[in-house]
């Protein structure tokens, strides 16, 4: 089965309409699959909806599909550093379903599991809990979480092989692995592919057998906020 195309407009060919629910990996300006996120600007689908760390900011990441009112609503646990996300909650024109990003993790987890649902106390007591079941367990209460079944993922990696074995970098993998396995599809971009056997079983992060499609590319580096020391009188 080919999985490596060669280019994020291909290798989402087929996959894309309006209205579905995508699954992106990434973690403020880190990780982000931002060459796929490109694309599916590029395509003009529409009303779609994002559950994901967060939103970029307002000219990278998910941030450029915002700038287009291309999302109809996003499914977050941060919604700050991106003026965008804020003007479009605020005034009505962008649904939110605000997660706590532990559990935002776990509902991708679990739905790439084929978890339906798991109880978990946080958010208890919060709007959070709101319209949801809420169960007592050894006298304490929890609330029910749905898994998240996407029917896309996108995410980045540092290497993958030709079978789709992914290795992360650092803190690129951060939501990248549980996003990726939530999916229906999963289309993955890198920084490089690499010939199959070459990498170390103990040192693969995602099996290929969650990976579909395969892109490589070059990726820009941004650093989200830099604080320096500022520099001692002479």
């Amino acid at each position: 089965m080919k999985k490596v195309y060669g280019s994020a407009s291909e290798a989402l060919d087929g996959l894309l309409q309006d209205g579905m629910l995508i699954a992106a990996g990434g973690f403020g300006l880190c990780g982000i699959p931002e060459l796929l996120l490109d694309a599916i600007k590029d395509s003009g689908v529409k009303d779609l909806t994002f559950a994901s760390n967060n939103a970029g900011v307002d000219d990278f990441g998910i941030g450029i599909l915002l700038q287009t009112k291309q999302v109809k609503k996003m499914i977050s646990s941060y919604v700050g550093e991106n003026a965008e996300f804020m003007r479009q909650y605020l005034s009505g024109e962008l649904e939110l379903e605000f997660n706590p990003q532990g559990t935002l993790a776990e509902r991708m987890r679990a739905g790439g599991a084929g978890i339906p649902g798991f109880y978990t106390k946080t958010g208890v007591g919060t709007v959070i809990a709101e319209g949801k079941d809420h169960k007592d367990f050894n006298g304490e209460t929890f609330i029910m979480e749905e898994g998240i079944f996407a029917d896309l993922a996108i995410v980045k990696a540092w290497k993958a092989d030709e079978t789709g074995n992914l290795v992360f970098r650092k803190t690129a993998r951060n939501f990248n692995a549980p996003a990726a396995t939530c999916g229906k599809v999963c289309v993955v971009e890198v920084e490089e592919i690499v010939p199959t056997g070459s990498l170390d079983p103990d040192s693969i992060h995602l099996p290929g057998i969650y990976v579909h499609r395969i892109i490589q590319g070059e990726h820009e580096k941004r650093i989200e906020q830099r604080t320096v020391r500022k520099r001692e009188e002479a």
